[in-house]
């Protein structure tokens, strides 16, 4: 769980490089085999929200960490990001509200990043 969240590190601040909004860390290995964590932002349109996922692609990369699967890029309405152990998720605002991933997820513990610093 350590290089997941050294990935979650790396993808944090490419998130908030981008101002990203709102941005929101759980946990869900105790309640799903799907991934470690998954990452939740939201942007204020379509270009943010597609620079969000550039940014966030390029700093996973040159880290050295390849991802297995993106959906949603040309549409921008919500960009997942599949890095196996972390899930990253870029939605347009009412497209975060509407799927509500917090909720489903609310089982997972929220991350709070603040304790990790720069």
């Amino acid at each position: 769980m350590a290089e997941s969240m050294s990935m979650v590190k790396i993808a944090y601040k490419a998130l908030d490089d981008k101002l990203a909004e709102d941005i929101t860390v759980i946990d869900i290995s105790k309640v799903s085999v799907l991934a470690d964590y998954f990452m939740i932002a939201s942007g204020a349109n379509i270009n943010q929200v597609q620079a969000i996922a550039d940014e966030v692609m390029e700093k996973m990369e040159r880290a050295g960490y390849p991802m297995r699967q993106i959906e949603g890029y040309d549409a921008a309405a919500w960009i997942l990001m599949d890095y196996s152990d972390v899930v990253i998720h870029v939605f347009s605002r009412d497209d975060r509200r509407f799927y509500d991933l917090e909720r489903i997820w609310r089982d997972g513990a929220i991350i709070d990043m603040t304790q990790y610093g720069d």
